[in-house]
């Protein structure tokens, strides 16, 4: 294949050189993103769940032009929306969380037209951007020009899960495409065997003047002593993984997790995914390719997800009398040490092509015995491999404030780690220090190898929240204070509860629920409550909750010294509303259309936190029945950092005379609403044990006419 264009780094001395390497990335990245959908034959393949824990392919292929616009206009490096509709449609819903909305019923798609002529729109809106923001190197994690990478790694990101997608769609509605050739060599499978590796320290980890671009999860550090181990010379080949299929693996459970089992008896699998059962073939099975079904190539990397490559492993192990497991991520980075593979930096510098990776060879697997490193194959490249470390923070961990959900919610231990690259990995995906990871029972272009190690991982799952600003949020919501103010998110439900007297109690909605104590609370009283909030972190917290019935987190009491608390929901006698409650992310400022027919609309402390808080304002009439409340509670404290001051509907100046909130709500209700009530409602926020902030909110009451 044509050699792609390579990841820029952050450094240099020239700033017009740089600027010109970023466009022609962005270009580039953004025009190849655009031709693998060219392998779709017809239109009506883009309104098909090719995977049913996934949105239809037309999702995938605006949401990463809408991730453009959202991530800048976060950032205030834009202030207009191109489509508020599609930014609305294409914003979230990419992952099998809790809190996305894969419901049909909710979306009405737009067409492809569309679709295209709005990407077309953000290539040349980012483009220009380009060409006329300032630039500064070295480019820092505060720069503009961040966001603009973000953007365009979170796209190769979606190249690659959507080509994916694509390969789950039916046969008859795709076509080959010369820009993605398939490689045409097969053959018989070679034998795999264990190698060894030596005893070392690994080192994992990057630093925060890396010259690469890299996510949250890839920065801090970690060290480790890793004995020595055995490792598989291959990947495992179809060939390796037809004999667990033909031994009967699939139907033996105690070969698998109980999650495996789960996972099994759900689908009723028996064989891996791209695979094809045919018995015209030698085999008795096909692979599906990108675009095509071809006989199954016995010398291509098998591709499973985790829990079946688990399930080998076990198998394989009983057949040898040996301990047979995936590696952890410490001993695939041991490995690849060991290998000499070049950095991704003189791979860019120099043109080599040291695997089947950033679309270097073909657009699908290629022979386990292409590649060589040190006398192992494929150590990057060809397929992911699949590690059994569940994906966790480095030490000095810290999220993006642009992004700070991207990995914080797979911190479960339900996502493991993929390691290496597979063929279509791009940009940061083909860098040495990249960290993705799936929940186990996914697919991607992922394979395995196997390792015969005595090496013990010393990575835990922390039951308890420690981020600071997610612990003050849960001690807000759900705790109590030492100055004796009534909890305040459990106040406000109550007097919501209070003021709906006799109106209908059908439907809530409460927009920036937070870890989602008002939520709970108002469905003491209403049928069904929805609550919202733009942070993924809260609504992870919330939905814990939500599910499990408890809530654990940490709050700092003096220095270094913390308490640990817990919360039940049955302590609040709140167990049977859960069944009530749903949570999902979204944007204040831009609520999708399916958010109607409410009978109470509660924004607690909201208003002087939103980016534009009279456009929020300014589409709830049209959500709330005729004789339902909005209820709004905020301290009016208005502060630039977020919200632009233009934007503020109150706390300034106009004409010499002073323009409070109220009279700004005023002004932007009064057509829709008439106001029935205003109080106050006091408020503490504790940061430790001795300090806390003391707030007096103004509840404002309104009523739809």
């Amino acid at each position: 294949m044509e050699l792609m264009i390579q990841m820029p780094t952050l450094t240099g001395h020239d700033s017009e050189l740089k600027r010109s390497e970023i466009k022609a990335y962005f270009q580039n990245c953004f025009k190849r993103y655009e031709s693998l959908f060219n392998t779709i034959g017809q239109e009506e393949a883009y309104y098909l769940k090719a995977d049913p824990l996934r949105h239809p392919i037309i999702f995938y292929y605006g949401h990463t032009a809408t991730f453009f616009i959202n991530k800048l206009k976060l950032a205030k490096i834009i202030d207009r929306r191109i489509d508020a509709e599609l930014e609305s449609i294409f914003a979230v819903g990419v992952d099998e969380m809790s809190w996305d909305d894969l419901n049909e019923k909710h979306y009405n798609w737009p067409i492809l037209t569309h679709t295209q002529q709005y990407r077309e729109k953000v290539y040349d809106l980012v483009s220009g951007l380009i060409d006329t923001l300032p630039l500064s190197l070295p480019i820092t994690q505060d720069s503009p020009w961040w966001v603009i990478l973000m953007g365009i790694e979170h796209e190769n990101i979606h190249l690659e899960t959507s080509s994916v997608l694509i390969r789950q769609l039916p046969i008859e509605l795709v076509q080959e495409d010369g820009a993605w050739p398939l490689c045409e060599e097969v053959g018989e499978a070679p034998q795999n065997t264990l190698q060894d590796v030596p005893a070392r320290r690994v080192m994992l980890g990057k630093a925060k003047d890396d010259s690469y671009f890299g996510w949250d999860n890839e920065y801090g550090h970690h060290q480790a002593e890793i004995p020595a181990f055995s490792v598989s010379k291959y990947l495992v080949s179809h060939a390796e993984y037809l004999s667990f299929v033909k031994a009967g693996g699939y139907e033996n459970d105690r070969f698998w997790s109980d999650e495996g089992v789960a996972w099994k008896q759900y689908t009723k699998v028996h064989y891996p995914r791209f695979w094809i059962e045919d018995r015209k073939q030698p085999n008795g099975y096909r692979l599906r390719t990108l675009s095509s079904e071809i006989p199954l190539p016995m010398n291509w990397p098998v591709e499973v997800n985790c829990l079946e490559a688990e399930a080998f492993c076990r198998w394989l192990g009983e057949e040898e009398g040996k301990t047979i497991t995936l590696p952890t991520e410490d001993e695939y980075s041991a490995l690849r040490a060991f290998s000499g593979i070049p950095k991704y930096a003189q791979c860019s510098t120099k043109g080599l092509a040291p695997g089947n990776i950033d679309l270097r060879d073909a657009a699908s697997s290629v022979p386990v015995n292409r590649y060589e490193h040190n006398g192992f194959y494929d150590v990057i490249g060809n397929v992911w491999q699949w590690s059994r470390t569940p994906i966790y923070p480095f030490e000095g961990f810290e999220v993006h404030p642009v992004y700070d959900d991207f990995t914080v919610p797979t911190f479960d231990g339900k996502h493991n780690l993929i390691k290496g690259g597979s063929w279509i990995s791009c940009g940061n995906l083909a860098h040495e220090k990249s960290r993705y990871a799936f929940r186990r029972h996914f697919y991607q272009h992922a394979g395995f190898r196997y390792v015969e190690s005595s090496y013990e991982e010393k990575v835990t799952t922390n039951p308890y929240t420690t981020d600071s600003i997610i612990s003050q949020y849960c001690h807000f919501g759900w705790g109590e204070n030492a100055l004796g103010v009534e909890n305040y998110p459990a106040r406000c439900a109550s007097l919501a509860l209070e003021y709906m007297q006799e109106r209908p109690r059908r439907k809530a909605f409460d927009i920036g629920c937070a870890i989602g104590r008002s939520s709970f609370e108002l469905a003491r009283g209403f049928d069904e409550v929805i609550g919202v909030d733009f942070s993924a972190r809260f609504i992870q917290e919330a939905e814990r909750l939500k599910e499990s019935g408890v809530l654990r987190y940490v709050m700092p009491t003096e220095g270094e010294l913390e308490a640990f608390h817990e919360v039940r929901l049955e302590d609040h006698s709140l167990q049977e509303e859960a069944d009530k409650v749903t949570f999902w992310q979204a944007d204040a400022c831009n609520l999708k259309p399916i958010f109607t027919g409410f009978d109470l609309i509660f924004a607690g402390n909201l208003i002087d936190r939103l980016y534009d808080p009279w456009k929020f304002l300014d589409s709830l009439a049209e959500r709330l029945h005729s004789g339902g409340l909005l209820i709004l509670t905020s301290p009016y404290t208005w502060q630039e950092e977020s919200t632009p001051k233009e934007k503020w509907i109150g706390g300034y100046k106009k004409d010499g005379e002073s323009v409070t909130t109220l009279e700004g709500l005023h002004e932007i209700l009064d057509d829709d609403f008439r106001l029935i009530d205003r109080r106050d409602v006091p408020f503490v926020i504790q940061e430790t044990a001795r300090k806390h902030q003391h707030t007096i909110a103004e509840m404002s009451v309104w009523e739809r006419k």
